[in-house]
């Protein structure tokens, strides 16, 4: 996950077809057309089975009036999600050559998230980790023999880089049995420090010797994940909003909230994939903070869909909470992501505090929105509409005063 060293002589060969098996060398940073294979989509979808029933779950805790311990469960399931993908996604950047035994021991990493997926409930409404564990530990184990057969291709610093690897995954692994070992109250706590050691392996392994992860593919693969996610918000919130109308009859005041939401999920997107994210990941650490920030990006995404079917129970009289507490769970998330996009993304594109000002304002509009009662989602929608039109409207004029390229919206 840090920037990479000249790749050695035929390392920027993409995986060919000499034979089922191949030595896992490191691929390199120039390799043109550099793209997402299939083998990366499936994974992606399957992991987004996982976020669903995180989602779902998150969806029956806020609506019963648990939304701290709800918001707490969503936190930890979904760190683990979002830890085991990016793992793998940075090391498929750097080593993926396609053969047969890495095609295997992804699809093992498969089994693992929808194992992980099956504990989701239990983890929510038990606080029963060993289902979870279980699913996680798959990964991770899966993960580290991926970096021991990178080692064992490798040599000098690159090989000292993949045991470093392996054994930190492994060591985190075992830390993690606290989770099923210790008091309930000490669980969020334990999961914290657990969270940050596993966030301190790859600056720990890559200290001496940096992975040869590819830019143009890196920025595709979290371009990717976004768009599943938010499709997956969108098929959350339609369903919800079929079954009030279906059961409750109440479409006239289920399409305020259905139209806000398309609006806020059309506005994430576009604000998303306006700027060509890939030219700055450069250096050591605009990769990690990067790539460490995309937590609060997918969780938020995920969270919105979560944040629409509570809205839509309430509505329909299903939700034990208040209209300002339904209507928060749409706007707190919708704030937060559209302030970790501009951290991560716009703001590095952005000329002027007029351009640098438009997202943040944008996000602290949206949390007003939230006392506006049943209309708080619709005018969440609207502002988030505006966003874009006014983002791109001052980047079109920025452009014309300067007769250079438009720095779009976002």
């Amino acid at each position: 996950m840090t920037s990479s060293p000249t790749p050695p002589p035929g390392a920027s060969r993409p995986p060919g077809t000499q034979g089922a098996l191949r030595r896992l060398r490191a691929r390199g940073r120039d390799e043109a057309h550099r793209t997402a294979s299939p083998l990366e989509l499936f994974f992606d979808l399957c992991f987004v089975v996982a976020v669903a029933q995180a989602g779902i779950e998150l969806v029956h805790s806020v609506a019963e009036g648990h939304a701290g311990q709800g918001i707490l469960d969503y936190a930890m399931v979904f760190f683990a999600l979002w830890w085991a993908w990016m793992n793998f996604t940075w090391f498929a950047s750097a080593y993926d050559n396609d053969d047969v035994l890495y095609r295997v021991v992804t699809l093992v990493q498969i089994a693992g998230v929808l194992v992980l997926a099956a504990g989701v409930s239990r983890a929510f409404e038990d606080h029963e980790y060993l289902v979870v564990w279980l699913g996680y530990a798959i990964m991770r184990v899966a993960m580290a023999a991926q970096w021991l057969r990178a080692a064992r291709a490798a040599g000098g610093p690159e090989r000292t880089t993949a045991l470093r690897y392996a054994g930190g995954v492994l060591a985190c692994q075992v830390g993690w049995l606290g989770l099923l070992f210790l008091p309930e109250g000490a669980r969020p706590w334990w999961f914290l420090v657990m969270a940050l050691l596993e966030m301190c392996v790859p600056p720990f392994a890559e200290r001496d010797h940096s992975t040869s992860w590819h830019p143009r593919h890196i920025a595709e693969r979290y371009g990717l994940f976004t768009i599943i996610v938010l499709g997956e918000t969108i098929a959350a919130a339609t369903i919800a909003v079929k079954s009030g109308i279906d059961e409750n009859d109440a479409l006239g005041e289920l399409l305020p909230i259905a139209a806000g939401g398309l609006l806020v999920i059309f506005a994430a997107w576009w604000i998303y994939f306006v700027v060509p994210i890939h030219g700055h990941l450069r250096t050591n650490r605009q990769a990690f903070l990067w790539g460490y920030g995309h937590y609060l990006v997918f969780a938020s995404a995920a969270a919105i869909g979560a944040g629409l079917e509570v809205a839509v129970e309430q509505t329909v009289g299903k939700a034990h909470i208040s209209t300002l507490a339904a209507s928060a769970a749409v706007t707190l998330p919708t704030a937060l992501y559209l302030l970790t996009v501009w951290a991560l993304h716009s703001r590095h594109f952005k000329r002027g505090i007029t351009q640098q000002l438009v997202l943040p304002t944008t996000a602290l509009l949206v949390i007003c929105c939230t006392f506006l009662g049943h209309w708080a989602v619709f005018a969440a929608g609207v502002v988030c509409a505006l966003s874009v039109a006014a983002g791109e409207t001052l980047a079109t004029r920025m452009a014309a005063r300067e007769g250079g390229p438009t720095m779009r919206a976002g």
